[in-house]
């Protein structure tokens, strides 16, 4: 499966795989870079997935809709006034000979969700960075904690498609709080990437289990002193 990332705003992904000519798109927050790169592809918009409510991802949603009219649509409860199809923690979709499964991956927003397709592919939005997570804005700590031992629990080869580029500083987040080879190596690869131009992302699980300090908290406690921490680093 050939996922690309498209930039968008000021650090967001918008992801973008293609089946023959439809294109299935994930979160797009703003319209633009999606026309212009289904045009130059010759593709046509088949499917939108959201992942939550937050505007930074749902944005460019009218605009693509009006333009592929049949497109469809889907996304949790919250962002159910933007889609046609409302999904829940345990569904599953099928779309262009991909099995889509849907996880509730919620504390950044209260119903975010993530897809996890053919069980190797984890598009998780906000719930999950690499070498981070996003902020916890419902003050649900608990919900955040349990999302993150979700994805703990993942297989180590499973492709983590995040919806920003927060890669680098989350890194530097990580070495202050414990540093090691491998995430020192890994910082200065991806600062390679990053610093050409090239998204950090896919990352792995596998990785993700070594440099991603929210992701291995023990407990609930140990996740919110680091978030914590994470939030004035």
């Amino acid at each position: 499966m050939n996922i690309t990332a498209i930039p968008a705003l000021a650090d967001n992904y918008i992801w973008v795989w293609s089946q023959g000519d439809e294109a299935i798109i994930v979160d797009p927050g703003e319209a633009q870079p999606v026309l212009d790169y289904l045009e130059e592809n010759q593709l046509t918009a088949g499917a939108i997935l959201i992942t939550h409510v937050h505007s930074d991802h749902v944005d460019g949603i009218g605009e693509i809709v009006a333009k592929y009219p049949d497109v469809k649509t889907y996304g949790p409860k919250e962002v159910s006034h933007l889609v046609d199809t409302v999904l829940k923690d345990g569904d599953g979709i099928a779309l262009y000979g991909s099995q889509i499964d849907v996880f509730l991956t919620a504390g950044h927003s209260e119903e975010h969700i993530s897809y996890l397709v053919d069980k190797e592919h984890l598009l998780c939005g906000d719930a999950l960075f690499s070498a981070g997570c996003g902020r916890v804005f419902t003050g649900d700590y608990n919900a955040q904690y349990q999302s993150m031992t979700f994805f703990r629990n993942l297989a180590d080869e499973v492709k983590v498609y995040a919806g920003h580029e927060y890669t680098l500083t989350n890194l530097r987040f990580s070495l202050s709080q414990n540093s090691d080879e491998f995430t020192e190596d890994y910082y200065e690869q991806m600062k390679l990437k990053v610093g050409k131009g090239i998204p950090s992302l896919p990352s792995t699980i596998g990785v993700e289990k070594q440099v991603n300090r929210l992701l291995m908290a023990a407990d609930v406690a140990e996740f919110t002193r680091l978030r914590h921490l994470r939030d004035n680093f």
